[in-house]
């Protein structure tokens, strides 16, 4: 239930970041939390082999409800946000730290059973897919349609396919 709020409360702090005054209530009722709430229900009955089967209908009811599918194992830290959930894919063995935001159409997955470990303090663009064994390093932004194939330094910015660092002050070659 902890890890819940913290979610909730982390989404609270981006919604008054874009304006003021933004309700509990608001944040609650918005796009996304209803995919919060079953993932982590779903992680909660995970870790109790007899709920098994609860989890499993955890997940199906998300991703029947939100279009969103996320594997049972896949394990976040407290502030993560699914700010749009649909056609979000997360495979079972993505690990990721704290304050982690998702928009819609992301897939972070696997390749040949390696999937990616995703740090604390990072913002993952609409439509970007992270693929295989590689570590995105904290602080970091994916941009939108991003595809991220090779670890992503802590602090940088990505975009592109495949992704590439984006240096503000000198120009892309």
């Amino acid at each position: 239930m902890k890890t819940l709020i913290a979610d909730i409360k982390y989404k609270q702090q981006i919604f008054i970041q874009d304006s003021k005054g933004v309700s509990l209530l608001k944040v609650c009722l918005s796009d996304g939390t209803s995919a919060n709430v079953l993932y982590r229900l779903m992680r909660f009955f995970a870790r109790y082999k007899l709920c098994l089967p609860l989890a499993v209908i955890a997940q199906y009811l998300n991703k029947l409800l939100n279009h969103c599918m996320i594997g049972i194992r896949a394990d976040f830290g407290p502030g993560f946000v699914l700010m749009h959930p649909t056609g979000v894919v997360i495979n079972s063995k993505v690990l990721g730290g704290q304050n982690i935001v998702v928009e819609s159409g992301v897939v972070i997955g696997d390749e040949k059973g390696l999937s990616p470990k995703l740090e604390n303090n990072i913002f993952i663009g609409t439509g970007a897919k992270i693929i295989g064994r590689l570590t995105v390093g904290a602080n970091s932004k994916i941009g939108a349609n991003a595809v991220v194939v090779k670890d992503v330094a802590p602090g940088d910015s990505v975009g592109g396919v495949p992704a590439k660092k984006l240096n503000k002050n000198k120009p892309n070659k």
